[in-house]
Formats: structure tokens, sequence, C-alpha cells
């Protein structure tokens, strides 16, 4: 004759395990809560592992974002290029800036192609999580994989845009220099920048989604702010001095400026007496903003991470 035993409460343990708080007993057996956040250095250690899955996604993420357009992969070269072109018309020679600014094409598409690398990065970060929650709640990885992935599109693009830069700097009739290598340093500068911000908005992004809609405009008032178009130096020297040095460590504004400088130091060194050859602040600047945006980033990020994906 089978018998039916008495069914266990998980709530209410008993024999030596009577009295125990659940805390006690899951020490008690060895349990963790299931998705927990790691360490910080034991969630950098995750993450470094899964380097080339984080590549993998990056380039294949990249190659599939034209596939239903004729042109493919040329549009990461046209979309910059037509920017550059309507920013042309309209400051260029409707304002009449390209009078003001020698190689002032070369300049512009500079700015242009540098200030696309820190938006683009800012505004698919801020997607990286909402858009890919499928993929997430599917898998266990270091969720900053996610943002991280998306910087390196960005980049990868970048990368592929600055073959045509070359070629519209140097038809501009600037002259290639040794300071041309500077511009590696820059952008790895510039990409530790946007991976820092892009880990903050993924963050911010996942929690609200209607960031998303506001992103847009706040990265376009970056864009008029950042000398992007025009000398901005020239324009706020009756300002306030504190205004002036806002402008002055503009992040946007600083990694353009080491690229320009690094590429086009004819420009500076024919424009108007406040531009020095290479000022040194940049590089502290660049320096300090990298640094500091990717640690927080980092950080802000990871103290979510056990969030990511649920409710």
């Amino acid at each position: 004759m089978s018998t039916v035993s008495e069914p266990v409460s998980l709530s209410a343990p008993r024999g030596a395990d009577a009295g125990l708080t659940p805390k006690q007993l899951a020490d008690k057996y060895g349990l963790s809560v299931s998705g927990r956040r790691p360490g910080l250095i034991a969630y950098t250690k995750q993450l470094w592992g899964r380097r080339h899955f984080i590549w993998a996604f990056a380039t294949a993420r990249l190659v599939a974002q034209y596939t239903d357009a004729k042109l493919g992969q040329v549009w990461q070269v046209v979309t910059p290029l037509l920017n550059c072109a309507v920013f042309y018309l309209v400051f260029g020679v409707i304002l009449s800036t390209k009078d003001q600014i020698p190689h002032y094409v070369a300049w512009l598409c500079i700015g242009v192609f540098i200030f696309q690398f820190t938006q683009s990065a800012v505004q698919s970060g801020t997607r990286a999580i909402a858009d890919n929650l499928g993929l997430i709640r599917a898998l266990h990885f270091p969720r900053a994989s996610m943002p991280i992935a998306f910087t390196v599109i960005q980049l990868q693009q970048l990368l592929i845009s600055m073959v045509v830069l070359v070629v519209v700097v140097l038809a501009n009739g600037v002259e290639p220099g040794r300071t041309w290598l500077l511009v590696a340093p820059a952008l790895v500068l510039q990409c530790m920048f946007n991976t820092g911000l892009a880990l903050v908005m993924a963050r911010i992004g996942a929690k609200t989604s209607d960031i998303s809609q506001l992103v847009p405009f706040v990265m376009r008032a970056w864009l008029y702010l950042s000398g992007v178009m025009y000398s901005i130096q020239d324009h706020i020297s009756q300002w306030a001095p504190w205004i002036q040095t806002l402008m002055t460590i503009n992040p946007a504004s600083v990694y353009m400026d080491l690229v320009r400088h690094a590429m086009a130091p004819v420009i500076y060194n024919k424009h108007t007496e406040n531009y020095q050859t290479y000022p040194d602040h940049l590089w502290e600047y660049g320096l300090a903003w990298a640094v500091g945006m990717f640690v927080l980033g980092y950080v802000f990020f990871w103290k979510a991470e056990e969030e990511y994906g649920r409710g």
C-alpha cells in the first residue's frame, strides 16, 4: 500500500532548520539570488570574457543595418557628407562662415564626422537595452555588453568614414603631416567618453523609454552649441567668463578641436590670434572627460545590472 507524504512548506523549515531565517537557510545550503549583481571586479572579468561576442554582435549589426538599402554600406559615408553639404550651404555660403575660416570645407567635415560619432553613440546607447529585451531575457551575459557593442558599431562606422574624410581634407588643400598621427589617440579618448555616456543613457533609457524622444532635441542643441559649423570662440569673447569656460571644456568641442588641430593645423596657424598651434589644455580636457565619463558610466550602469530586462 502506498502512502501519500504530507506536503512540505518551503516557508516553514522543519527539524534542524526550524527557526532559521531565509537568509540563514540560503547561507547554509550555498544558495544565492538568481540574477544577483556580481562585484565590480568580477563583473569586469565577465565583460572581458565576452569581448569576442561584443565585437561579433557589433559587426553583424553593422552589416545588417543597411541590408534593405540599395546602396548598402555606402550610406555610412553618404549620410555625414550630406549633412556637411547642408551645413556648408546654410552656414558657409548664406552666413558667409567660409570666408572667416581657411579651408572651411575640411574644417566643417572634420567637425561633422567627429560630432556624429558622439551623437550616434548616445542615441543608440539610449535604446541599447529597450530594443534588445528578447536577447537580454533569453541569455545570461553582462548587460553592459549591449551599450558597449553599439558604441563599437559607431566606431566602426567612423573608421570607414575616415577614409572619405581624409580625401576631403586633402582635396581642400590641406597637406598631411606628422600631426595626423595624433588622430588615433584623440579618437581613443573620444571612444572612451562615448562609451561612458552610452552606458549612462542605456540605464536611463531602460527605466524611462520616453527619454529616447527627447535625446534628438538635446543632441541638436549640443550640435549648435559646440561649434561644428562655425568657430564658437569667435562668438563668445564678450560673454561672461563662466560661459566661456563652459564652452571651452565642452567635450564635443574638445574632441573636434583635437582632431581638427591634428589633421588641419594650417587652419589654426592662419586664423585669429586666439588660436595656438596645438593647445595643451585640449589633451588635458580630453583625457579628463574620457576617464571621468567612462568610470562614471561604467559604475552607474553596473549598479542596476540585476534590473535590466525585468518588469
